[in-house]
C-alpha cells in the first residue's frame, strides 16, 4: 500500500528532527555540560604571543596594552608583525616598545608573492618566535582578563599540541550586534562540541594556541598558501586530532573583539570565512553539511506536516526538539557569557533558516585575496 504524501512529509520531518536531536545531544551537549578539569598542579610554559597587523594603528593603541600587561611570571614575549602598513602602525609600535621591553616588532615592507592572506606574516612571526608554545590573536582583540595568557598556556599538558579558545565580540546596542554575537556563539558551539567529541575541525585566529613543532612538521601553511583565508580554521582542520587537541572554556581565557557595525561589512567578513569550508576534510564537510541541511529543511517540513498531516503529531517532535535545544543553548550561552541572547531563543532558531540562505553563495564564490 502506497503511503500518502502527508505521511511521507511527516516521516521526513521526524527524520530531520532526529538528526537535529543527535547533534544537540552528542555534540553540543558536551559544551553545555563541560567542566574544565581541575589540575593538581599548573604549568608555566615559555610562550610567544603573535599578532599580525596591517593598517591597525588605532586597534593596536587600544588593545595591545591589554596583552602586554598580562599577569604571567614565566618567560614570554609579544611579537607584532607589521605587514606593509601605510598608516601610523609603525610609530604606535615604536612608542609602545619604549615602555614594554617584551614587545618585539617585525616590519614587512614587501608583499609576499603567490601567498594569499596573512599566512606569510604569520609564518614569519612563528619562525621568529623564541618559544615552543605560540599563542595567536588579532590586532582588534583584547584579552577579557589579565589571566588570558596563563589560562591558555596551562592547557598544554603532555601530548597536547593545539588549544582552542573562544573569541567573543563586545556587546553593543542594536540588532546587528546581537546577530553577530549569536552567530559567533553558534559557531563556537559547533567547533568546541566537535573537538570535545574527538572530531576537532577548526579554531579561530582571535584566540588560538599551538606548538611550533606541529607547525613545522606540517610544513606550515604550504598546502593552503593559495587560499586567501584559512590560516586558522584550515590549518587546524589539517593538524588537529582527538589526541592532540584540547579546549579552554574558562571565561578568564576569552578574548573580546569589536564587531562590524554594518551589515555589508559583516556579510563580507563571514563570506570570506565560509569560503574555506569546501577545503575541509571530507568527513567534516559531511558532518557540517548534514547539520546545516537539517536546519534548512526543519521549518519547511514542519509547515508541510502541519498542513498535510495531523498537526498534533507534527507538533510533538517540534516540541521535543525545542525543549532539548533550548536547554542546551541556555546552558551553553551562560558558559560563553552570552546569556542575554537567550530571550530571543525562538527568533534565533528561525533566524538560522534565513542565515543559511544568505550565506549559501559563499560556498562557491571566489574569496577576496586580501586579509584585512
Amino acid at each position: 500500500m502506497l503511503m500518502s504524501s502527508g505521511v511521507i512529509v511527516f516521516l521526513a520531518f521526524a527524520a530531520i528532527t532526529f538528526i537535529q536531536l543527535f547533534y544537540y545531544v552528542y555534540f553540543f551537549g558536551r559544551v553545555a555540560f563541560y567542566k574544565q578539569p581541575i589540575k593538581e598542579a599548573s604549568q608555566q610554559h615559555p610562550v610567544s604571543i603573535i599578532i599580525c597587523a596591517r593598517d591597525e594603528d588605532e586597534a593596536i593603541a587600544r588593545n595591545l596594552p591589554g596583552i602586554l600587561v598580562q599577569e604571567y611570571p614565566s618567560t614570554h614575549e609579544v611579537i607584532v608583525v607589521n605587514d606593509n602598513s601605510f598608516d601610523d602602525t609603525k610609530y604606535v609600535l615604536e612608542d609602545l616598545q619604549k615602555t614594554f621591553k617584551k614587545l618585539q616588532v617585525i616590519h614587512l615592507t614587501q608583499e609576499a608573492k603567490l601567498i594569499a592572506g596573512k599566512k606569510y606574516p604569520l609564518s614569519i612571526g612563528i619562525k621568529e618566535a623564541k618559544h615552543e608554545v605560540v599563542l595567536l590573536t588579532d590586532a582588534d582583540c583584547v584579552p577579557a582578563t589579565e589571566h588570558w595568557l596563563y589560562k591558555m598556556q596551562d592547557a598544554f599538558t603532555n601530548g597536547v599540541e593545539v588549544a582552542l579558545g573562544y573569541g567573543a565580540y563586545k556587546k553593543a546596542p542594536g540588532f546587528l550586534n546581537k546577530a553577530i554575537r549569536f552567530e559567533t556563539f553558534h559557531t563556537a558551539l559547533q567547533y568546541f562540541g566537535y573537538a570535545l567529541a574527538g572530531k576537532p575541525y577548526m579554531g579561530v585566529g582571535r584566540n588560538l594556541a599551538y606548538r611550533k613543532g606541529i607547525f613545522f612538521r606540517n610544513k606550515g601553511f604550504s598546502s593552503i598558501n593559495h587560499i586567501p583565508s584559512g590560516d586558522d580554521d584550515l590549518f587546524i582542520n589539517q593538524v588537529a586530532t582527538k589526541h592532540n587537541t584540547t579546549v579552554v572554556l574558562d571565561p578568564d581565557a576569552f578574548t573580546l573583539s569589536a564587531p562590524k557595525t554594518t551589515w555589508q561589512d559583516w556579510r563580507r567578513q563571514k563570506s570570506r570565512h565560509y569560503s574555506t569550508g569546501k577545503f575541509y576534510k571530507a568527513s567534516h564537510q559531511v558532518l557540517l553539511g548534514l547539520y546545516t541541511a537539517s536546519f534548512f529543511f526543519f521549518y519547511p517540513l514542519l509547515i508541510a506536516s502541519l498542513l498535510l498531516f495531523d498537526w498534533r503529531f507534527a507538533l510533538l517532535p517540534f516540541a521535543v526538539r525545542l525543549i532539548v535545544q533550548g536547554f542546551i543553548w541556555n546552558k551553553a550561552m551562560k558558559k560563553f557569557g552570552e546569556e542575554d541572547l537567550f530571550s530571543l531563543f525562538l527568533f534565533w532558531d528561525l533566524w538560522q533558516f534565513f542565515y543559511y540562505i544568505i550565506f549559501a553563495p559563499s560556498l562557491w564564490k571566489k574569496p577576496r585575496k586580501t586579509w584585512n
